[in-house]
């Protein structure tokens, strides 16, 4: 940030700085801002999708294992067993670690340009409030992957003790059986509901969607899609807490 202003009284006092807060990065902070909406509206078709799959346990064990099984068999016999999952994968862990990485470094750049400035009393609601959180929420939801990645597809160290692989219902199942499980995966949802609302409202700024009745949609969109996804998933660990699946 170069302020421009050549009042050479106001500079003699101090009262002005026209050297740059920070230097100019090779990663511009457009591009980053750019690559977390495109990152962001990825990880949004995501948990979409993967919602809609999650729901399919309410059709039944048989159907359930199926699908799972499906996800592993895709692209066969084109392509050799888990070729495509795993290239979902990968690209869901490049998106990840970009996603991260420029949440941080655009943390840091605006902290030191914004340098002893900060600013206070400002309106209290849940826009602010998903706004200052971000980072916060973000953190969150990274521990909460590792954790279901660690729960429901490695099997290991915070699995059920019933864990098999293959068995994706029963595992399911005996994952949320567990409340502190289930009750940390509702509030999770939660969480991510907060910081998708933020998330898709900031990637259409980012993005140049500016029109205002375009604006009103995505407005609308922003709320209503992540409250479908977090009441779909939340309805999971609800149900088998109600005895579903036992």
């Amino acid at each position: 940030m170069t302020v421009k202003y050549d009042d050479p009284v106001a500079l003699e006092h101090g009262k002005l700085n026209i050297r740059p807060l920070r230097e100019k990065p090779d990663f511009p902070s457009w591009a980053m801002k750019l690559t977390m909406a495109v990152t962001g509206i990825v990880f949004v078709l995501f948990v979409l999708f993967h919602m809609v799959g999650n729901l399919k346990v309410y059709t039944g064990e048989e159907h359930f294992d199926e699908y799972a099984a499906f996800l592993r068999r895709m692209g066969e016999p084109v392509f050799p067993h888990e070729t495509i999952l795993w290239i979902l994968r990968v690209v869901l862990i490049v998106c990840l670690v970009l996603h991260v990485y420029c949440a941080v470094v655009l943390k840091m750049r605006s902290k030191q340009s914004r340098g002893e400035n900060r600013r206070y009393g400002k309106v209290k609601n849940l826009n602010t409030f998903t706004a200052g959180s971000m980072l916060g929420t973000g953190t969150v939801l990274l521990l909460f992957i590792i954790f279901h990645i660690l729960d429901l597809t490695i099997g290991k160290g915070v699995a059920s003790d019933s864990f098999e692989h293959g068995a994706a219902y029963n595992n399911l199942v005996a994952s949320f059986e567990r409340p502190l499980v289930a009750v940390f995966y509702i509030l999770c949802m939660i969480v991510l509901f907060l910081h998708a609302t933020h998330g898709i409202w900031l990637a259409s700024s980012d993005l140049g969607i500016t029109g205002h009745r375009t604006r009103q949609v995505v407005l609308w969109i922003s709320y209503l899609l992540p409250a479908v996804v977090m009441i779909g998933n939340i309805s999971i660990p609800v149900a088998v807490l109600c005895g579903f699946g036992s």
